[in-house]
């Protein structure tokens, strides 16, 4: 395990097509900006001697339709930083909106990877919705701050959609924005920093929802890499992407007017092209290029990009605009700075007319390459063109607004001449990715005395957590545990105060890489108030409503793969009408009950036989597991739970075997968890029904009773010693 003092910076970004070179911006409406500044600002982090380690998560891709680049687990960018390829889902290329069923699945692949390098992240920064939703649990289970970067939100592209006259239905199929839009709440209410591009988004955009915490906000723009967008040199010569321009082009030496972006609707080209062609003299003052990702049929594309082709075709038609307006099928990620540069040395100008723009990074690279800029009044744009005082903003939707703006930059010499030069000069001063990460890394250096909030806000309200007495740690050990202890509550671990009080200083003196857990027949309410009582530490992991519910500390998070995993064919109301049949039981109160868990008291005077029960039960074709305790408690569980599968699940997600697990028990709610090939002991005042394990291997039937029994084992297995490597099974 690294002792380094220097940052871990985990980045994840899961949708569209990633990789450190070559970037295919614009090849869909997945892989922009978003993209792009995630390479950026994982390769600038590892150059800064504050930070040791940057790790940039995405999904893997293993589909013939695409390069094999992202079929690549580990991608090395630099000396300190990586790309890590996650499996998540189908291995074929997903567009965004249909991850989310697959989300789960990352967040635990995700978990694998942070165990295998045996260092919690300090700090998980997450890219958009998806992305949010990942770093939320797993922020949560390891205790570690959240940082977030929207780059787009849902609810104002929801009510964009609206205005424009989109259904609701409509929007909801394509989009499923309502999920969306909850993974973004769950993200703003977790994040400990969320990070924006601008004042307006933070203002404007962010202020619709639920849980806007501008305190917990700051503006850092994103960075443009100087290294690559620069002015052209006297003696520049035409880059290769002219000749793919000037197929186009019947005048290829006038100015250009430039616009680069995705094929989406909201970019509104469109508008662009119906300024320019209802305007002779722009026609005949400038050419117009337009970039708008690659492409090899439109009829082939998905029918957002295809629609949008198919409008700037029918308008160049309409104005007849063949020998006037270039639209490349092909560029790459090198011909970008280039076309930038061919913009400037035209005397031309860039141009970005879309409806809304949460940023516009391609301002900033235009700027820095010496072409004025002219951008919607929206978003980004306002505070760009504010500091680099290098253009006009426009009504994106008003025509003479964009044709009039065109026409001043490109007849105005002494205004040209001033954009160009004060473009390239603010540019270096205000939006370099150095300065970028100097302010980003001065709000990471605060977050110490900060947790990622709990994601089950119905115990943000429990005593137990509110009690600033309780010890509840900032991190779980989960990550870089090599050993795991688990103790049954009642009857197991709390019982003797001054047993407990021993215990608990043995593993703060010798269980330096001992992660501990609770597995317990209480509800997570009960089993909170309980430890909380008896003062035992918020354990990193917590079992409970015997096996069906599984939490991480020190924020209670839950395990919703766990959950979809047990939930199969659970058919809880038939299960309470079948027992209804039966003599001699009674639900016990609401607060024992769980949603993967029915429990009954059981009279053995009038009840028949628990196997009696549980053969009645599946006569009638209801698959349930039962468990019955003490002689009078009976829970109903799906076939998949129980303490047993619960750690075997654990273990398996987390990588640490089982037989490097210690569980503690006194009662028949514990066997699923004694028996097998975990490291067991039974407290010396066991219940009678776990008389039958005596002679088990690796069990081991303690003298002492309650944390006695706990610390007898400790010394049994020399459990804090060289505990033997073994497999995962």
């Amino acid at each position: 395990m690294s002792q380094s003092s220097g940052l871990y910076i985990l980045l994840v970004s899961i949708h569209g097509l990633i990789r450190g070179h070559n970037l295919e911006l614009g090849r869909d409406a997945d892989t922009g900006g978003q993209t792009k500044y995630a390479i950026e600002l994982a390769c600038t982090l590892a150059k800064n001697p504050q930070v040791e380690r940057v790790d940039l998560c995405t999904r893997l891709v293993n589909d013939p339709k695409i390069s094999p680049d992202y079929a690549q687990p580990v991608e090395i960018l630099s000396e300190k930083a990586q790309i890590i390829r996650i499996p998540c889902g189908p291995r074929r290329y997903l567009r965004k909106e249909v991850l989310w069923q697959y989300l789960d699945s990352f967040a635990d692949e995700l978990l694998r990877h942070i165990r295998k390098v045996g260092k919690v992240p300090h700090v998980i920064h997450t890219h958009y919705a998806d992305a949010g939703y990942v770093g939320c649990r797993v922020a949560g289970w390891l205790g570690t701050p959240l940082v977030h970067t929207g780059h787009s939100l849902g609810r104002v592209k929801q009510q964009r959609l609206l205005e424009q006259g989109t259904k609701q239905d409509v929007i909801e199929d394509h989009f499923h924005i309502t999920t969306r839009i909850e993974a973004e709440e769950l993200t703003l209410g977790s994040a400990a920093l969320v990070i924006a591009s601008t004042h307006q988004e933070v203002e404007e955009q962010y202020s619709v929802y639920d849980q806007y915490q501008p305190e917990r906000m700051v503006v850092i723009p994103p960075g443009v890499t100087l290294e690559r967008f620069y002015p052209a040199s006297d003696d520049w010569q035409n880059p290769p992407i002219a000749r793919e321009l000037n197929r186009f082009l019947k005048e290829p030496h006038k100015p250009i007017i430039m616009a680069i972006s995705r094929p989406a609707i909201r970019k509104n080209v469109t508008s662009l092209i119906k300024a320019y062609g209802e305007d002779p003299e722009l026609r005949e003052l400038a050419n117009l290029v337009i970039v708008l990702g690659k492409r090899e049929d439109i009829a082939g594309m998905e029918s957002g990009p295809r629609q949008v082709f198919m409008e700037i075709l029918q308008l160049i038609d309409r104005y007849d605009l063949y020998g006037q307006v270039a639209y490349p099928k092909h560029h790459n990620a090198d011909d970008v700075p280039d076309l930038y540069r061919l913009t400037a040395k035209t005397r031309g100008v860039f141009i970005n007319p879309a409806l809304t723009e949460p940023f516009g990074l391609t301002l900033i690279e235009a700027a820095a390459s010496g072409a004025p800029i002219i951008a919607t009044a929206d978003g980004g744009p306002r505070d760009i063109i504010a500091a680099c005082k290098n253009g006009l903003l426009i009504d994106p939707l008003n025509i003479k607004d964009i044709q009039n703006a065109l026409r001043t930059v490109l007849k105005d010499t002494e205004k040209w001449e001033s954009w160009s030069s004060k473009g390239v000069q603010n540019v270096r001063k205000y939006f370099s990715w150095d300065s970028h990460v100097d302010k980003y890394l001065e709000q990471i250096r605060r977050f110490p005395q900060q947790k990622v909030q709990s994601l089950l806000s119905p115990l943000r309200k429990s005593p137990a957590l509110e009690n600033p007495d309780w010890n509840i740690p900032d991190t779980n050990r989960l990550p870089i545990a090599d050993r795991f202890l688990v103790c049954e509550i009642d009857n197991t671990l709390l019982g003797d105060q001054e047993a407990l009080q021993q215990l608990i200083q043995k593993i703060r003196d010798q269980g330096h890489t001992t992660g501990v857990g609770i597995a317990t027949g209480r509800s997570l309410k009960s089993a909170l108030s309980m430890l909380e009582e008896w003062r035992f530490p918020m354990p990193d992991l917590l079992i409970t409503s015997a096996g069906s519910e599984i939490y991480y500390g020190p924020q209670i998070v839950t395990d919703t793969s766990w959950q979809k995993h047990i939930g199969h064919n659970w058919q809880a109301n038939r299960i309470r009408e079948a027992m209804q049949e039966i003599s001699g039981v009674e639900l016990q109160p609401p607060d024992a009950q769980g949603k993967f868990k029915i429990s009954y008291f059981v009279d053995l005077a009038k009840a028949p036989s628990f196997r009696e029960i549980i053969r009645h039960l599946r006569q009638q074709q209801l698959p349930v597991k039962g468990i019955f305790s003490h002689n009078m408690y009976l829970d109903l569980l799906p076939i998949r739970a129980s303490k047993g599968d619960a750690i075997r699940y654990v273990a398996l997600k987390w990588g640490l075997p089982v037989k490097r697990f210690l569980v503690a028990g006194a009662s028949g709610n514990d066997e699923s968890m004694l028996a097998g090939n975990t490291l067991a002991v039974v407290v010396g005042n066991y219940s009678p029904e776990i008389t039958k394990l005596r002679g088990y291997p690796q069990i081991y039937f303690a003298e002492g009773d309650y944390a006695w029994g706990i610390l007898e084992a400790l010394e049994h297995y020399d459990f804090f010693g060289n505990l033997p490597q073994a497999n995962l099974l």
